[in-house]
């Protein structure tokens, strides 16, 4: 883990170094050091906001974090574009093309160039902004050839990636609740990273009240991601089950003598814990696999377990699908299911982008989701012997 943040913080310093540089070449002289500074500052603030978070929860860490978060959307854009310019001047370089205008002044023509990236990068912050708040359902019918006793279909709420903290908080729950409970749902699933890093804001705005309100026949499930281990999985979980949310940690759980619900826990276990979690070979042992199996696996890695396992349905989230474009095109080498829906073999496979967003919120790779699933149990009708 060392190794990994100093790798993100070595990354995330040159990018600053490389904007702030880039900069003082459109800042005048008696300015610089104040500039140096401020940018600076900004470049610290998620950090530093975060860290204060932890021992106290109070106007100057939420301003920090407010800063800091909007920063990295802001960060990244802003280094997107300057690579763009950057590359243009290469191309000119070695086959000169810019027009007289451009070369003949070229402070002046820094500081439009500044003016154009500055609108470009506040237009896509400020879009993706507004688009965090505009939360789709998506709606699927799948149709899984298994007998689910007296139950002939089943209504699914799926909702991935909540990051409840600072940034997604009351407001926030609360909107995401009275989405999933006006879907009617015979059961909620929430398919991990639903605390973020720090649990403090959580309970100091008192989160939980709307995680209480989701409502469905058969109950809420959930199951551990990433982040709630890097905050702390067991007070995580502690706290989601005291508010009557169901954490399957490498378990299945047979629900109405209908169907199994399988909870993986997340395969950063072994980073934060120092425990590895079971096989899925193992925590099905039991399962009488002709029941219909839905399981939840936060991270969509080595898909072909659930196949070969007898999984029906695999629902996962952590992508984001990227969060900003175009991250989500890394995320596609990275997954062989980066986002949205594909059926192998017998094994149903929905992987969601999320409805919260970690870091800035900023969404422009795609709309904040929650998913609604429709499935219809149709055994297969037997074989009728010759008379």
């Amino acid at each position: 883990m060392l190794f990994f943040f100093g790798i993100v913080f070595s990354v995330y310093g040159l990018i600053n170094f490389y904007i702030i540089r880039r900069g003082l070449s459109i800042v005048p002289s008696e300015y610089k050091t104040v500039f140096i500074i401020v940018a600076s500052l900004i470049a610290a603030s998620y950090l530093a906001g975060r860290l204060i978070e932890n021992v106290w929860i109070s106007p100057i860490s939420i301003v920090l974090i407010w800063i800091g978060s909007f920063w990295l959307a802001i960060m990244v854009y802003t280094f997107l574009f300057l690579i763009a310019v950057d590359l243009f001047r290469f191309i000119n370089y070695l086959i000169p093309f810019f027009p007289s205008f451009i070369t003949a002044n070229q402070e002046h023509a820094k500081r439009v160039v500044a003016i154009i990236v500055g609108v470009l990068v506040l237009s896509s912050v400020i879009g993706g902004y507004i688009n965090t708040k505009m939360i789709v359902v998506k709606k699927y019918s799948v149709d899984i050839k298994k007998n689910a006793g007296e139950l002939k279909s089943l209504n699914l709420a799926v909702a991935s990636d909540l990051h409840l903290g600072m940034i997604n908080s009351y407001e926030f729950m609360y909107k995401v609740s009275e989405k999933i409970n006006d879907l009617n749902p015979d059961v909620i699933l929430l398919a991990g990273d639903i605390i973020d890093e720090d649990l403090g804001p959580v309970i100091k705005y008192d989160v939980g009240e709307h995680l209480k309100r989701l409502k469905s026949k058969y109950g809420v499930y959930a199951v551990t991601g990433n982040h709630e281990f890097i905050g702390g999985s067991e007070q995580a979980v502690n706290y989601l089950q005291k508010h009557n949310i169901n954490v399957l940690r490498d378990q299945a759980l047979k629900i109405n003598n209908a169907f199994y619900l399988v909870g993986r826990e997340d395969s950063s276990s072994i980073r934060f814990n120092g425990k590895q979690r079971k096989e899925l070979s193992e925590i099905m042992k039991d399962v009488d696999k002709t029941f219909p199996v839905i399981m939840m696996d936060h991270q969509p890695h080595n898909l072909e377990q659930a196949a070969r396992n007898g999984v029906d349905l695999q629902l996962s989230g952590h992508t984001h699908n990227g969060q900003l474009w175009p991250l989500n095109y890394i995320v596609e080498k990275i997954y062989e299911l980066a986002w949205g829906y594909k059926v192998s073999e017998n094994t149903h496979y929905y992987v969601s982008c999320g409805v919260g967003n970690w870091g800035p919120p900023v969404r422009t790779g795609s709309r904040p989701e929650i998913v609604n699933i429709k499935l219809n149990f149709l055994p297969e009708e037997s074989k009728q012997l010759p008379e």
